[in-house]
């Protein structure tokens, strides 16, 4: 059985103190509660028990937030667990490297920033391709940075409108029956892109641009036939496309575009018996291809709480056991 250490954390300026360990030690408890030891604030000291390697890890976390906070960064919870999630992987030392470059303001003029390497390796995929998927689970921060860009791109000129998308599969793309207008129809299956434009445009702006048809807002089945030129085009949930609605996709992208293709291949939705998901198809044709771009997020970057990645892995440890069940 290994010996449990006793590290010691000590703030030369108390002054950075609720900051760092957060409202009612919130931040000392996620650190807690995610490397399995046991922290203890005493005015500006923290004392940290634990396995050694564990034990050191949330003293190198601290030290590496706090040198966010003397560069006048506001940390979150957000931040807590990236730093957690990178000594885990052991790339700590790239922390501050995430902070380096503020990718927007939102609407309350608050800096929007990377939360982990897999969020800065999917924002230079963007920048460096003209089509970029991100696949990987829910809370990586694959929508809400694709919109960051997207409105980044808009707002610097580099396109002239924001094209944003996903299957209706719960509605089997047939809209009709449903009441009200295109826009209401479509709505609630765009729930996430809108309230990632909310964020940062705030929701009067957003809506004013949707009247001018900058930020055009359709079903998937409503891109047959178009060429998207001058646009920053989106296209959410791919894995409930087919393989046809991916093709017929793909190929609106027109000149001074970017596409991005986000989804999750453990969340496919597509009918029983029903062609392959276009994303999964997607992946196996177009790797290597030029001008486009593949980033794998995990469980690990998810960005929201912790326990959010610990469920994200027991079902994809449970996984084998319910294929052998449907089978």
């Amino acid at each position: 059985m290994t010996e449990e250490a006793v590290v010691e954390f000590v703030l030369t300026d108390p002054k950075y103190a609720v900051l760092l360990f957060g409202v009612n030690d919130a931040y000392l408890k996620l650190l807690e509660e995610g490397l399995n030891i046991e922290l203890t604030s005493l005015g500006n000291r923290v004392k940290i028990k634990g396995k050694p390697a564990l034990a050191n890890n949330a003293k190198a976390i601290l030290t590496q937030l706090l040198r966010l906070l003397e560069k006048g960064i506001q940390i979150s919870n957000a931040d807590v667990v990236s730093a957690m999630t990178m000594a885990q992987k052991g790339t700590l030392e790239y922390f501050l490297d995430l902070y380096s470059e503020v990718l927007l303001k939102n609407r309350k003029g608050q800096s929007i920033r990377v939360k982990n390497y897999s969020q800065r390796q999917y924002v230079q995929a963007v920048k460096h391709n003209d089509l970029v998927f991100g696949i990987g689970p829910a809370g990586t921060g694959k929508t809400y940075l694709a919109v960051v860009m997207a409105v980044a791109a808009l707002k610097k000129h580099e396109v002239e409108r924001l094209v944003l998308t996903r299957p209706a599969v719960e509605a089997g793309e047939s809209l009709g029956f449903l009441p009200g207008d295109l826009k209401e129809k479509v709505d609630p299956y765009l729930r996430p892109v809108y309230d990632a434009l909310y964020s940062i445009l705030g929701a009067d702006h957003t809506e004013r641009l949707i009247e001018r048809g900058v930020i055009e807002i359709a079903p998937l089945a409503y891109m047959r036939g178009r060429t998207l030129e001058n646009a920053f085009v989106i296209l959410d949930e791919a894995q409930n496309t087919t393989r046809a609605q991916m093709k017929m996709f793909l190929t609106r992208l027109g000149f001074g575009s970017k596409m991005i293709v986000n989804g999750d291949k453990t969340q496919i939705d597509l009918p029983h018996g029903h062609s392959q998901s276009g994303l999964v198809d997607a992946e196996h044709i177009l790797q290597n291809l030029p001008h486009i771009g593949f980033v794998h997020f995990n469980a690990e970057d998810v960005v929201r709480h912790p326990v959010v990645s610990e469920i994200i892995k027991a079902y994809e440890k449970d996984e084998p056991r319910v294929k052998e069940i449907e089978e």
